[in-house]
């Protein structure tokens, strides 16, 4: 998959922009808070419907517009296709493949996988354990419209359940509740499996670039946790119903699932510094775009790189540009405020490449 054309209108700083891109490398230089990282965004955009950075849409409208409108042509194994968002300011934003309007957008996740390495994974680390969950449910979903229906299946019982346990006149029906609660663990079920197996078969890769990047300094491992494990989660759910009811909210199921990350056998969140942390956080997403290219559409992600240098040594710097400067990565946008990274990398590719200049919202 290439992403050929974009064409960006009132998108955060960036009033117009019109760029062709390389099928390979495109680099994005400029100063911190010109616009490198929203460019990068709106591509995000087209292939999750949503920003990276902002939860509410309208937020993305450029100041003192009206509205926004992202297009971007690609091609997708040998056709050129033209997905496209516009969004008006207090009105539903809509999305078009080939200017045909999706009734749900849930229809297009997937077809353009993409990943994204930013400042903002940090949280991966040091955020709470609903960071850990999206990072499983937007890699899986891409390649499991399955997965996708389940989780909206399983947040809406879970909603549905919430409210009820609130509820203190009448007290909360056990009818009522046992429904809810069933639709709970029957889909929580799946999707635990399915986190499972992305789990395992993630671990051995990350752990791969990680001793690479790193060059077998630190020792890194990943583990998943789930209610699921201790039992039938029916039966979980169920156990401490009193609780539940008690305290308004529901203290069990796959929405409290998390990740465990260690450096050499300890928490990264209290070991880790900022150089580890950032090498363990670009191993994953690496570690997650070589999965992504293996299963669901097996093409190859688009991969952005927003500022990943920066906290990284000469080493790990130098370790990190030998591996996205491989073959094995297709289409590559990597902004940076340092020329120089970005000289190396496109020094070791030897391939085609595109470097435009970002100031004040105006690329060239």
């Amino acid at each position: 998959m290439v992403l050929k054309h974009l064409t960006i209108l009132n998108y955060k700083n960036i009033a117009e922009a019109e760029l062709d891109f390389s099928p390979k490398i495109n680099c994005f230089v400029g100063s911190n808070g010109e616009g490198k990282t929203n460019v990068l965004d709106a591509i995000h955009y087209l292939s999750f419907t949503r920003s990276a950075t902002n939860t509410i849409d309208s937020l993305n409208i450029r100041h003192g517009e009206e509205m926004m409108m992202l297009t971007g042509t690609y091609d997708l194994n040998g056709t050129d296709e033209v997905f496209s968002c516009g969004q008006k300011i207090h009105q539903k934003k809509i999305f078009r493949r080939n200017q045909k309007a999706y009734k749900r957008m849930s229809e297009h996740i997937g077809l353009l996988p993409l990943i994204l390495v930013s400042p903002n994974d940090n949280e991966l680390i040091l955020g709470g354990s609903e960071e850990r969950r999206r990072f499983m449910d937007v890699v899986i979903s891409q390649y499991s419209p399955i997965y996708l229906a389940l989780l909206v299946r399983y947040n809406k019982a879970l909603q549905q359940r919430n409210a009820l346990l609130k509820q203190e006149e009448p007290a909360p029906s056990e009818e009522i509740l046992t429904a809810y609660e069933e639709v709970m663990a029957a889909t929580g079920e799946e999707i635990y499996k399915q986190r499972t197996a992305f789990i395992e078969e993630l671990i051995p890769v990350f752990q791969r670039y990680y001793t690479h990047i790193s060059e077998s300094r630190e020792s890194v491992g990943l583990s998943y946790t789930s209610h699921c494990q201790r039992g039938p989660l029916l039966e979980v759910i169920q156990r401490d119903r009193h609780k539940d009811i008690a305290i308004g909210y529901s203290l069990h199921g796959i929405h409290k699932d998390d990740l465990t990350m260690t450096l050499n056998g300890f928490p990264i969140k209290k070991e880790g510094s900022q150089g580890q942390n950032k090498t363990f956080l670009i191993s994953l997403k690496l570690a997650q775009f070589e999965f992504l290219q293996r299963t669901g559409s097996r093409t190859k992600p688009l991969l952005l790189l927003d500022d990943i240098f920066d906290k990284l040594d000469a080493n790990r710097v130098t370790q990190i540009i030998n591996v996205v400067a491989d073959e094995e990565f297709g289409q590559i946008f990597i902004t940076d405020t340092n020329r120089e990274n970005l000289d190396r990398i496109l020094e070791k590719s030897q391939g085609d490449f595109k470097i435009f200049s970002v100031k004040g919202g105006i690329i060239n």
